[in-house]
């Protein structure tokens, strides 16, 4: 009896409780399915899925729940998902990062309990093909390469026919690693028939002694010890380039570097393949397994499916005449670049190599005033990005490219290899380099093949 009494007494203060609640707005919990998925897939699973660069995979519930304490100290602390140009500098298509509102979702998520929800609101997850991050339309391979560990170091140039009977455009690429555990890097260019046995002839020769500039031991290219250092390159003539060379304009589809995602060019913007054009696979192989193995590296496709306005080459910008001294924590290696006609501005990357501490690149315009154009104030090697515009905007002929970066090789840079040696230029990860690439067009859209013009 005691019980009947109590229980309807029990029953009301339970309801008011739940009207309370309700008339108080109180928020549902966020739930994986209803709140943390969508942002996964959005921005988290394009590497964190099976077989794919990421250490573990966030697609579903059960794969996601185990690491929900560890992703929230990755967002929360800004390392995840990567992205290392500095937010106040440039505005750009593919900036990774997380919103402030995406930020405290996952946080509420893992401090309440990393609850799964109702599996009826889990939205469809991206499908990938094969390794691929879109869907190519063409896919090139290079035959069985053979990566012996002997050399460790090794740059292969390989050469592929596309076939192609008139002029492609590529608004989308990507480089697939056939062994990630040896592809270092790779850059795929394109290249007309003709210049493939001149690039042969020429790497031959290379290979037998060098030249005047450079070495090679195995099948990597160093600098020699007698070059004139400069690390100031805007006070040299060349602008930091070895003496005779020039700065230099490159046709790349996609590249693969450590952490680098596809290429996905702006609408309008496209790169060209003339017919009958060669890709020249160059592949640095870096085979620390003990033993021989078999890659298969490729390059994924994607045409432009709309008009193209413009066409996309790339300035390739570079110091290679620097040296960084032992121990030096914060080393300072310029390059300079006066851009020999009007272009549009599309993408810009860095790249250095263990020793790389940050870079930026400041644009003088004519009339003298300067803009930034972006900065890598925390340069990572294991994730190296193109950086590609919002907004395409003109860099009128005259404009003074200025790339200032700093090199850490002393005993405090954990992925230093030896902070006793002096460095310079060099191919194998173990030495450095110093380049900024402006990926660009020439303003007037249409041009016959403007952008490959000087």
């Amino acid at each position: 009896m005691e019980y009947c009494r109590i229980a309807p007494f029990a029953l009301a203060l339970a309801s008011c409780t739940l009207l309370s609640a309700a008339e108080s707005g109180a928020k549902p919990a966020v739930t994986f399915s209803h709140d943390v998925a969508p942002i996964f897939y959005q921005h988290c699973v394009v590497c964190h899925h099976p077989n794919d660069i990421a250490p573990m995979s966030l697609v579903t519930y059960k794969e996601a729940r185990p690491w929900a304490e560890a992703v929230r100290e990755a967002v929360a602390g800004r390392k995840m998902p990567p992205w290392h140009a500095d937010p106040s500098v440039g505005v750009f298509r593919n900036d990774a990062r997380l919103s402030g509102a995406d930020i405290a979702t996952i946080e509420e998520w893992a401090k309440t309990g990393a609850e799964e929800g109702n599996p009826a609101d889990l939205p469809p997850a991206p499908v990938f093909h094969d390794g691929w991050h879109f869907q190519p339309d063409v896919v090139f391979t290079i035959p069985p390469e053979q990566v012996s560990s002997a050399g460790q170091d090794e740059y292969e140039y390989i050469y592929v026919p596309t076939n192609f009977t008139e002029d492609k455009w590529v608004q989308v690429a990507e480089v697939l690693p056939g062994d990630r555990r040896v592809v270092h890097h790779a850059t795929v260019s394109v290249v007309s028939a003709d210049a493939v046995p001149k690039s042969e002839a020429h790497r031959e020769k290379s290979a037998a002694g060098g030249d005047k500039y450079r070495y090679t031991t195995g099948k990597v290219q160093h600098l020699r010890p007698e070059v004139p250092v400069v690390d100031d390159g805007c006070s040299d003539p060349g602008g930091g380039a070895l003496p005779g060379e020039k700065q230099y304009i490159n046709r790349v589809p996609a590249i693969y570097l450590p952490g680098h995602l596809p290429e996905v060019r702006p609408p309008g913007y496209a790169l060209r393949i003339p017919a009958g054009s060669y890709l020249q696979f160059q592949i640095h192989y870096s085979n620390r397994l003990g033993r021989t193995v078999t890659d298969r590296t490729a390059i994924g496709i994607k045409f432009a499916e709309e008009p193209v306005t413009h066409e996309v080459a790339q300035y390739e910008i570079w110091n290679n005449m620097f040296l960084i001294p032992p121990g030096d924590a914060n080393h300072r290696v310029t390059s300079c670049f006066t851009l020999p006609k009007d272009v549009m501005a599309v993408a810009y990357t860095a790249h250095m190599h263990y020793r790389g501490k940050s870079m930026k690149t400041e644009a003088i315009f004519p009339d003298g005033h300067h803009q930034m154009l972006y900065s890598v104030p925390k340069y990572d090697f294991h994730w190296q990005e193109t950086y590609f515009l919002e907004n395409q905007f003109i860099l009128p002929k005259g404009t003074k490219l200025v790339t200032t970066a700093y090199f850490d090789n002393s005993p405090n840079n954990p992925l230093n290899p030896d902070p006793t040696k002096a460095i310079r230029w060099g191919e194998p990860s173990g030495e450095e380099m110093m380049g900024f690439w402006l990926a660009f067009s020439d303003i007037t859209p249409g041009g016959e093949h403007a952008a490959g013009g000087k």
